[in-house]
């Protein structure tokens, strides 16, 4: 049984920092590509950033330059690290496993979420 446990959300003011991790169990995250996503209330569910197993990362251009997104196989977990915050970032952040890149319909395997409030 596949298992995405992620953590690492909070409250942070504007231009702080925050680091997401997503622990898989059932799935070897080196297999095939993980991404984050997030969803703001009512709003569609939207990329954030995805790594695959070439390595090869992908972002969306909201994030671009700000949020770097890591994975150590040895523990199974991929990380967020969301720097520069910004109100807008605020969101249900979800780990996702088995799709490719950030494209929404392909992953099958989600994480519970974990909350991300941005705000002075």
């Amino acid at each position: 049984q596949v298992q995405l446990v992620e953590s690492g959300g909070g409250s942070v003011q504007p231009g702080g920092s925050l680091r997401l991790s997503c622990a898989a169990s059932g799935y070897s995250i080196s297999s095939g590509c993980m991404a984050w996503f997030r969803q703001y209330r009512g709003n569609e569910r939207e990329g954030v950033a995805g790594i695959c197993s070439e390595g090869i990362r992908t972002y969306a251009e909201a994030v671009k330059g700000r949020f770097t997104i890591s994975r150590d196989n040895s523990k199974n977990t991929v990380y967020l690290q969301m720097n520069s915050l910004k109100p807008e970032d605020t969101a249900t952040y979800y780990c996702a496993a088995g799709g490719f890149g950030l494209a929404l319909a392909t992953y099958s395997m989600w994480g519970q979420g974990t909350q991300v409030t941005v705000s002075s």
